[in-house]
């Protein structure tokens, strides 16, 4: 049986996380509605960008800059 995508996510948010400039890993739709991991980014970063992986497990990774996280 295939893996969840809060499988897939949990399994590589840490990984992801440790990347340059990746500030948050979580599961978003596309415009079709199917299922996708977010990767956020705090800002432009193309090398980042490119070590990326494109789908993760089957899921498609989409790719957003989000800005900075701030905690509160």
């Amino acid at each position: 049986m295939s893996p969840t995508i809060q499988e897939v996510n949990a399994r590589h948010a840490e990984r992801l996380l440790g990347m340059p400039g990746v500030v948050s890993v979580g599961i978003g739709k596309n415009p079709d509605g199917q299922l996708v991991i977010v990767v956020g980014l705090d800002g432009q970063r193309q090398d980042t960008v490119n070590q990326l992986p494109k789908i993760l497990e089957g899921y498609s990774v989409r790719v957003e800059v989000v800005g900075p996280v701030k905690a509160r």
